[in-house]
């Protein structure tokens, strides 16, 4: 690709898993990328699964279910679309608090030498 020739960072098709691994391992040393990289098989299988040229995103909650997938990128991102479905996602994964019972009663009690009212009392 002539914009990859011009940066300088030709690098050939790889025809092997091995190969397409290395060129992952390199990019990701290049890029700096502290995430981790996937690299799919020699003969694409989850690429086509998952319809995922030129570039696409997907988010994956914690069963393994997808929970976002975005339009073909680079032009169909929409990132505010992708923000809040990661961010719902991570507020379903969130522990449920535990009901705690209370420290101390949250109304006086109700004197025994009282009478209840049975009636309200009327203006005059």
């Amino acid at each position: 690709m002539e914009s990859n020739d011009k940066a300088g960072i030709a690098i050939a098709q790889p025809k092997t898993d091995a190969e397409r691994s290395q060129v992952a391992h390199r990019c990701q040393g290049v890029l700096e990328m502290s995430m981790p990289v996937l690299v799919d098989s020699i003969d694409d299988k989850v690429g086509r699964m998952y319809s995922g040229m030129p570039d696409r995103f997907y988010i994956v909650d914690k069963n393994g279910a997808i929970v976002f997938k975005s339009a073909r990128g680079p032009f169909g991102f929409r990132v505010g679309e992708m923000e809040q479905a990661l961010a719902m996602t991570l507020i379903e994964d969130m522990p449920k608090p535990t009901p705690r019972k209370a420290d101390a009663p949250t109304r006086p009690p109700i004197s025994s030498d009282r009478k209840p009212t049975t009636s309200l009392p009327t203006k005059n």
